[in-house]
């Protein structure tokens, strides 16, 4: 399992956005797209948006 969150904070207050995910293959099946997307780029450097293209 696998658990993010993202949190905004301030005096006061704060806003989480939480990702669960109840199964590890969502993160093997991101791995193994982000390696066949990079096994014909050259030396870079390169994040997730330039794998999913956004």
């Amino acid at each position: 399992m696998g658990e993010h969150d993202l949190i905004f904070a301030a005096d006061g207050e704060r806003v989480v956005l939480r990702h669960l995910a109840t199964d590890r293959g969502i993160f093997a099946r991101g791995a193994l797209k982000a390696a066949l997307w990079g096994q014909d780029k050259g030396p870079g450097e390169y994040n997730m948006l330039d794998v999913l293209g956004l």
